[in-house]
């Protein structure tokens, strides 16, 4: 499933038009079409947004696992990006929040790839938040690629990478290796297992020594490792406990024979109060190493009743080294030396290997995989196209005067497109250009132009005569912009002072907090103020604080009333 989010062109006039671009889910294709009931929604296959000025924002993608029955994701993408290229759209502005099983597609493909999904299509890095920088964003996909798998702490995935090494006869070196396996290692089927042979005691002599087979137990895994990957209230420590008062219980009850699970519940419910803890406890125990011991569960024949048993482990003794000119000698299955068997990773074993890996990762280099993570604002440009036939296209802006440029709060935004023929004069487009801001913009309703920057001629002389070229960028001059209007900006006529601490000057769409005596924002993130914790009643940022901490021993003798002696 691909969520994103509306974000993008704040500082743009508010537009007098937007398109809805709605490919409804599944159950919705036969309801009739109601704009309050459709728009609000966030299921949709497919919801883009296009302004009447040419940018758009891509507001909601779902593919086969949120709801598409037939369209993947990459079809429904490829439907959108011919949809704004038919309809000359300019930019188009999204914000990655991908997920797929819990992993976050950006930090996952990136490094993979060194691009995100949506790079296939010529998306390109808009802003980072918290004043990431483009290089700042390759760099910290290069430092998560190059990491060694070797270097990652967690046990499940030094047990998997071995497993997969011998699978695929790659050496997985860095984690962008192991990474690619991991994704390809989905599409690949597993192999057809030989025909199983069917032996019997007279003729087991008659069968060449590799046919005769040898029943191996289950794998084991270690407790601690199975702990890693289960998700449950309680901590690893208390799991830990739990299961080693599990193991007491059985080797003082067990007497080297089963015994129930009802009870191996009532005798260890007595060390441990929490019911519920003992019983997800009990349930995660199978075929699973807690100590010196393997605790095994097997049903009863009978009445299909669990039933627990311990076994001494012993650590499997490492395989000698060979010599680099010998060969190894063929192992036979009936061999004492047999190694254990590599059963064929399923898709979900490898979607668990690939969180599992992901976290490792991220534990082993946090700062890398957030500045990563915080790369979520992505647009892709057509910009200006100049088709080939007899029209001159210029982008037109509004010059404001000098009063109206100290009422304005936000950046100016990129200029109209206005299209004249070949054989047009300077008039002609100074019309244009006033009605394609009329049309387009609430805020210029009632505005009147009167002359043009860019362009030399008097109105009555040809544009070609004028020294500018198709493609151009013109400025226009008049009056009549309404500056009390509230749909100036599309984010609004507010100044936001923003100077955080991690050097972001600009609202980037993350949470901010506003220093009660001065009034700059700042990211709570870098406040120190958890993301679900609310902001504090009064807020000083570290010059404000700083400096009234320092004012404090001056006000306290201020205000000290003398005594009167």
């Amino acid at each position: 499933m691909i969520w994103t989010a509306i974000s993008g062109w704040s500082h743009h006039w508010v537009s007098k038009r937007k398109y809805h671009f709605i490919i409804p889910a599944a159950v919705d294709w036969d309801q009739p079409f109601r704009a309050d009931a459709l728009l609000g929604r966030s299921d949709h296959l497919l919801h883009g947004l296009i302004h009447s000025n040419g940018f758009g924002h891509l507001v909601t993608l779902r593919c086969c696992d949120g709801g598409s029955t037939f369209l993947s994701g990459s079809q429904i993408m490829d439907i959108w990006d011919q949809l704004c290229a038919a309809l000359r759209v300019r930019a188009v502005s999204v914000v990655d929040l991908t997920q797929k099983h819990s992993v976050d597609l950006r930090l996952l493909l990136g490094v993979t790839n060194g691009e995100t999904w949506f790079s296939r299509w010529g998306y390109c890095l808009a802003k980072g938040c918290f004043n990431v920088s483009a290089s700042t964003y390759s760099a910290a996909l290069e430092a998560l690629a190059a990491l060694p798998v070797d270097y990652l702490r967690s046990r499940h995935v030094r047990r998997v990478v071995s497993i997969y090494r011998r699978l695929s006869d790659k050496p997985l070196a860095t984690v962008r290796e192991f990474l690619r396996c991991l994704l390809d290692w989905k599409h690949c089927e597993a192999p057809l297992s030989p025909p199983s042979v069917k032996t019997s005691p007279r003729l087991t002599f008659l069968l060449p020594k590799s046919c005769v087979m040898k029943r191996l137990r289950q794998p084991c895994q270690r407790f601690e490792d199975v702990v890693d990957l289960l998700q449950c209230r309680w901590s690893k420590k208390r799991l830990l406990n739990a299961a080693e008062v599990v193991v007491d219980k059985l080797r003082e009850h067990a007497n080297g024979t089963r015994i129930s699970r009802q009870a191996v519940r009532d005798a260890a419910r007595g060390a441990i109060g929490d019911t519920g803890l003992l019983d997800f406890v009990i349930k995660s125990l199978n075929d699973t190493v807690v100590g010196n011991h393997i605790v095994r569960r097997v049903p009863d024949p009978k009445n299909r009743v669990l039933h627990f048993s311990l076994e001494e482990f012993a650590e499997p003794e490492p395989e000698p080294q060979l010599e680099p000119d010998l060969e190894p000698e063929p192992l036979e299955l009936d061999s004492e030396r047999t190694p254990h068997a590599v059963r064929w990773p399923s898709t979900s074993d490898v979607e668990r290997d690939l969180r599992a890996v992901c976290r490792a990762m991220v534990e082993a280099r946090s700062e890398a995989a957030q500045a990563v993570l915080d790369c979520k604002h992505w647009v892709k440009w057509w910009g200006l196209r100049d088709e080939s036939d007899d029209q001159l296209r210029f982008l037109v802006e509004w010059r404001p005067q000098l009063r109206e440029a100290t009422e304005l709060t936000r950046p100016m935004p990129p200029g109209d497109i206005v299209v004249v023929p070949l054989h047009a004069s300077i008039g002609e487009l100074l019309i244009e250009a006033e009605h394609a801001l009329q049309e387009t913009y609430c805020f210029f309703v009632g505005f009147q132009a009167e002359s043009l920057d860019g362009i030399a001629g008097e109105n009555w002389d040809p544009v070609m005569l004028g020294g500018a070229e198709s493609g151009d960028t013109i400025g226009v001059h008049g009056h009549g912009a309404d500056m009390e209007t509230g749909l100036r900006c599309q984010g609004g006529t507010d100044a936001w002072d923003v100077q955080c601490v991690c050097g972001a000057q600009d609202d980037d769409g993350e949470r901010m907090v506003a220093c009660d005596a001065c009034n700059v924002w700042h990211h709570t993130r870098c406040v120190s103020i958890a993301d679900g914790a609310p902001v504090p009643p009064l807020f000083l940022c570290m010059s404000c604080g700083g400096a009234l901490m320092a004012a404090g021993p001056i006000l306290d003798e201020a205000l000290t009333v003398p005594k009167v002696k």
